[in-house]
């Protein structure tokens, strides 16, 4: 998983991705020059863009709260959680694989939008506790100090995150809820998971028509009207039918590979190279000489790393003979390999953690094959049911 690397939390990676920097910009402007200027005409701009930023980050903070909730039930349930990456959608955290029980998602699912619901609910008694809450209503808002003005945009916000993720459409909490009910009924996964993809992407069409209908003028019940909001509504219901889709195509994947070993798929012919060959004998000789993308360095008939055209590019060409490939290769240890004996499944978890496009497999620490995602893909495109050929896999 991508984006800028903000620390560790609970031994879980936290990652930005730049859309989130957009989010907070349009979140920031538009409490400083819209709502804060409504609510307190007396403060100055100084003061309303700090508090309009402080709460921009505050709300994302939320968001990684309800995340966070999601990580720690899923390694209450033995399952690792790599990373999660907040972006201008929210929220995702990467889950290397599946739960294997109907109870395990529905407690993964649903503590997430309590998370939410709770945080709304403290957000408002404190507001209330700070705002003393009683008299006129009409002059609540503009007597409120800055904190108090928080708490209160932060509570309705975060019960809307919860509210809105109890949706019933995949990938949505509420749309796991649904997919774990329907799992302990059927005993399908796959089954489920269809169901719950479809009515993700019914939800997710019926909010980018929501959305047009606002743009061209109309008055929507909760939704309100106006451009700007029909807009942010409408991208969001086309990328949950997006996500609700490819979620289950994902799914479709994982089941076609499992039971599959990585010999079936490996190339077992694989030209590899010593690490004292100088980058130009590996331009000419092997990257112009086949079609192959990247070459395993050997040293004494062992795997001590891999060389791509990526490497190579990052060196200046005035040198290329006078720099061996051994100098900038991947060493071994920081690479994802595979054994020939090992299912598909855990090979495209491999491939998730570092988004390579091939593994080299390894028998020991001798190498025996490489395996490369195109090939996967290929074989996919084989096996699918027709109307249900995935997409080249890619991390969820």
């Amino acid at each position: 998983m991508g984006g800028l690397n903000l620390g560790k939390i609970f031994g879980v990676r936290i990652a930005a991705d730049w859309s989130l920097f957009v989010a907070l910009w349009l979140v920031t402007v538009s409490l400083a020059l819209g709502s804060f200027p409504a609510w307190h005409p007396d403060w100055g701009g100084g003061m309303r863009w700090g508090i309009a930023f402080v709460a921009a980050v505050l709300l994302f903070a939320s968001v990684l709260l309800h995340e966070l909730s999601h990580a720690v039930v899923a390694r209450a349930y033995g399952l690792e959680v790599r990373s999660i990456l907040l972006f201008v959608f929210g929220g995702v955290a990467n889950i290397e694989r599946e739960p294997e029980t109907p109870r395990a998602e529905l407690a993964m699912a649903i503590v997430g939008p309590l998370t939410s619901i709770a945080l709304g609910m403290l957000f408002l008694l404190l507001g209330g506790w700070l705002a003393r809450l009683g008299g006129d209503p009409e002059r609540l808002m503009r007597d409120l100090g800055p904190t108090a003005t928080l708490l209160f945009w932060l509570g309705p916000l975060n019960l809307f995150i919860g509210l809105f993720n109890l949706l019933p459409g995949f990938p949505l909490d509420g749309g796991r809820i649904l997919r774990a009910l329907l799992w302990r009924a059927t005993g399908d996964l796959q089954g489920a998971t269809r169901w719950a993809s479809l009515s993700g992407q019914a939800i997710g069409m019926v909010l980018v028509f929501a959305g047009l209908s606002m743009i061209f003028g109309a008055r929507l019940p909760f939704f309100g009207a106006g451009v700007i909001s029909g807009l942010w509504i409408s991208v969001i219901g086309w990328f949950l039918s997006s996500a609700a889709a490819m979620s289950y195509r994902q799914l479709v994947i994982m089941h076609l590979v499992e039971g599959v070993p990585v010999r079936r798929l490996m190339r077992k012919e694989v030209a590899a190279i010593p690490p004292t060959l100088p980058v130009a004998r590996l331009v000419d000789d092997y990257l112009m000489g086949t079609d192959q993308r990247a070459f395993p360095v050997l040293a004494d008939d062992r795997l001590v790393g891999l060389v791509c055209l990526e490497d190579v590019r990052v060196v200046d060409r005035d040198v290329w003979n006078e720099i061996e490939v051994g100098t900038i290769m991947t060493p071994v240890a920081a690479l994802e390999t595979v054994g020939p004996d090992d299912d598909l499944t855990a090979a495209m978890r491999a491939f998730s953690r570092k988004d390579v496009e091939q593994l080299p497999v390894l028998q020991g620490d001798r190498l025996v094959g490489v395996l490369r995602r195109r090939d996967i893909l290929k074989w996919l495109e084989l096996q699918a049911p027709r109307g249900e050929r995935p997409a080249q896999p890619r991390p969820a």
